[in-house]
């Protein structure tokens, strides 16, 4: 029986001429993965890619980090000849931007800010329209001493809403934030001119038809240790003006609206009327909504 098995084991050994490359000290033989190498390419060679520089920026992007417009809209741009670099019309989608480039658009040189994002908490009979307006103030004055960059309100607030009000200069994502399918959730508080009937909070909780478009209501609830007056409202439509229209359909009075959170940001620790930079998680989630 042990005879039988060392003719097992001698009939599996390796050939001779695997045997003199091997002896008793050398290391398992790698799997084969590990043993294939890459073809040496000489660096001069023309089928090598170049690699990207760390400086070097998309065309379209460039343009939407100046705050001209969208990257969307870059691209038609630039499609229809309107974009230029160091001086010769660039209609090549991808194109890539070097640290130094000049670049021309619609007949303007560009300089691309860096992408700042504030919150603030808005206090009331502060408008975010551009319209002029002596009896109302514009929220852009209390934001004015964070940054020298043009930046905007993502969203519309009227003067009489409070709260959560979110600026940036980037375009892409104030474009992403107005479109009506935007369905980022919305928490709201509101305060009634009476106590909303238990059956009336039933009624909205299911959805409210509004000049004929139906809109759903993602919670509602009376506020823990408040008078039935004040209401905690959670819905995903991007119009503020929706939440006083809800309450006045049921035959309610709005005496305020305030916005307590905003895509996952919060006005916690924030006072009325202050402003702060959104940390780098914030912007993530931001930009990953």
């Amino acid at each position: 029986m042990n005879n039988s098995n060392n003719k097992k084991r001698t009939g599996a050994a390796k050939p001779s001429g695997d045997r003199k490359k091997s002896n008793s000290t050398s290391k398992p033989a790698l799997p084969k993965r590990a043993q294939n190498r890459k073809p040496v390419v000489k660096k001069d060679s023309p089928n090598v890619p170049k690699p990207l520089k760390s400086d070097d920026i998309r065309l379209n992007k460039y343009i939407s980090n100046s705050g001209a417009c969208s990257r969307r809209d870059a691209d038609i741009y630039i499609q229809s000849g309107n974009v230029k670099v160091n001086g010769i019309v660039i209609t090549e989608m991808g194109y890539k931007v070097k640290p130094g480039d000049v670049v021309n658009f619609d007949g303007s040189i560009l300089t691309p800010e860096k992408k700042e994002y504030f919150v603030l908490n808005k206090p009331k009979n502060f408008t975010t329209s551009n319209e002029e307006d002596i009896d109302h103030r514009n929220v852009l004055e209390l934001i004015k001493g964070a940054t020298s960059s043009k930046i905007q309100p993502i969203g519309r607030m009227d003067k009489n809403t409070t709260g959560l009000l979110v600026f940036t200069n980037d375009t892409d994502m104030i474009r992403k934030f107005s479109l009506p399918n935007q369905k980022s959730p919305k928490i709201y508080q509101v305060t009634l001119d009476k106590n909303l009937k238990f059956e009336d909070l039933e009624k909205i909780s299911t959805g409210v038809t509004l000049d004929g478009h139906r809109l759903f209501v993602d919670e509602i609830s009376y506020i823990e240790n408040e008078p039935k007056t004040e209401i905690g409202i959670k819905l995903r439509t991007p119009n503020v003006k929706v939440v006083r229209a809800i309450f006045e359909n049921f035959k309610y009075a709005v005496i305020k609206i305030d916005r307590v959170a905003f895509a996952g940001l919060t006005k916690k620790n924030l006072p009325r009327g202050n402003w702060r930079p959104l940390t780098e998680q914030e912007i993530i989630n931001l930009k990953n909504i």
